[in-house]
């Protein structure tokens, strides 16, 4: 039985929007971290990680210089080492479910990263996550990993993902949904 759900799609499509939406229905034991957008002007300057614990850090920003880049951002991987692989390895063995938002290039920068994704997905708790629809060898690893369900999500079909993985999650009777 598939226990990893990994949300797909272009920028934009709303991934970490319903990851939140389903994260916020669960009644189990959720550990992990979602990203969002760090805006300044109503211009997208960068990335912050947050975990799911409370904490976080810039994960990317345009005034990153000293750092590796993806298009204009330099990422800080520190903060995702520090913050983000650490959550990650504590939900592993301590929660119900792991979120990881996202499985993208700038975290794929990252070999500390990587391995706990891999992992997080030999393991039998539930993850809950998104990885960009762009193909990478790594990323291809991921997708055709035997645990792993990818779902495309677009801005059309919220609702129905929401409720389908909601149902997913319920059906590995690991976690309760209300």
């Amino acid at each position: 039985m598939k226990n990893v759900f990994l949300l797909t799609g272009i920028p934009g499509s709303g991934k970490t929007t319903v990851i939140r939406k389903i994260v916020s229905r669960l009644s189990c034991e959720v550990g992990g971290f979602y990203t969002e957008e760090i805006r300044e002007s109503g211009t997208r300057t960068g990335f912050r990680l947050i975990t799911l614990d409370g904490r976080q850090g810039v994960l990317a920003h345009v005034n990153i210089r000293q750092a590796p880049h993806i298009s204009r951002y330099g990422v800080d991987l520190a903060v995702l080492d520090d913050i983000g692989v650490d959550c990650l390895t504590r939900a592993i063995t301590e929660m119900d479910v792991v979120v990881i938002d996202e499985i993208g290039p700038m975290e794929l920068l990252s070999k500390n990263f990587r391995r706990v994704v891999l992992r997080a997905l030999e393991s039998d708790v539930v993850v809950l996550g998104s990885i960009v629809k762009r193909r990478t060898s790594y990323t291809e690893v991921i997708k055709e990993h035997p645990s792993v369900h990818v779902i495309e999500i677009t801005r059309a079909n919220h609702d129905k993902i929401l409720a389908y993985v909601l149902g997913l999650i319920q059906e590995t009777g690991r976690c309760e949904v209300v």
